[in-house]
């Protein structure tokens, strides 16, 4: 599993998507402290069960500044490799949504190194550092159908719609996510899972949740399995991320012992594409 924090709304311009108004800072000091405190926790600094700050942005769920080839610098495309270097707002957003990416995909012996240079011409050197590693694989080849739907509900899994910190557990069947009993026990409450493939040519993201933890995750700020209860009692979906309803009509029950769901549908009553690169999310 992963014990993650979640901040966000905004948008995306250039080659990501639009959406609200948004700070794209990243709180480096939220990262050191979430990795030290993870490290703490798990007594093995390169144990990849760990806190870590979570602000990704609703709106950069569809990774145009990146693109399946190998996940380093020389490996980007022309147009990938613009959008991290943008000086602008938009390759603020970039560099987060790469953040990110890197985050869930690498591990933490691996990381991404690059420069970008501001509009007053200062140069400021990047390093991402992985973390999960749900698709180590990826630093060296392009990657795999399985790397990019574990990467993809990663990334769903890690957004919230508001600029709150939230610390969540992320649980799955691959290694990283597996959760300790002790985990489980700190955050029993399933708020739901997330799926799809946002590396496809038609890119698409999915989230159910458990009707049960409805008002629970959104008195915790957490809107992106649920949907974003407006004043007008309307719902809203965080970016392009597709709210299906009740995972109980989604996905195959709940893994009672491991608390999380082993696969789910994109089509009501298990019709569809049946996905087991699922993450499940739980709060406390």
């Amino acid at each position: 599993m992963k014990r993650i924090t979640a901040i966000a709304c905004g948008s995306l311009t250039a080659t990501l998507m639009t959406g609200c108004a948004f700070d794209a800072t990243f709180s480096q000091e939220a990262e050191a402290l979430g990795q030290a405190e993870s490290q703490l926790l798990v007594l093995n600094a390169l144990n990849p069960n760990a806190l870590n700050p979570n602000a990704l942005n609703p709106n950069a769920l569809n990774p145009n500044a990146l693109n399946p080839n190998a996940l380093n610098p020389n490996a980007l495309s022309t147009s990938a490799l613009l959008s991290i270097q943008d000086p602008g707002s938009s390759g603020d957003l970039s560099r987060q949504l790469l953040r990110y990416t890197v985050s869930c995909a690498l591990n933490p012996t691996q990381s991404f190194s690059f420069s970008w240079t501001d509009t007053f011409g200062v140069v400021h050197p990047e390093t991402y550092s992985g973390l999960l590693g749900l698709a180590v694989g990826w630093a060296k080849t392009r990657l795999s159908t399985s790397g990019a739907e574990w990467v993809s509900a990663c990334l769903a899994s890690r957004v919230n719609w508001y600029g709150a910190t939230v610390t969540i557990s992320s649980r799955g069947p691959a290694e990283p996510l597996a959760a300790t009993s002790d985990e489980r026990a700190g955050y029993p409450a399933i708020e739901g899972a997330f799926f799809g493939n946002l590396f496809t040519t038609t890119p698409a993201i999915y989230s159910c949740y458990n009707p049960t933890n409805v008002n629970s995750s959104r008195a915790q700020q957490r809107d992106c399995a649920t949907g974003h209860l407006n004043p007008d009692s309307s719902v809203s979906s965080c970016g392009m991320l597709q709210i299906l309803g009740s995972c109980s009509d989604y996905c195959n029950s709940i893994d009672t012992t491991r608390q999380y769901y082993p696969s789910c549908f994109t089509i009501l009553n298990h019709l569809g594409t049946r996905m087991s690169t699922v993450v499940t999310t739980a709060l406390p």
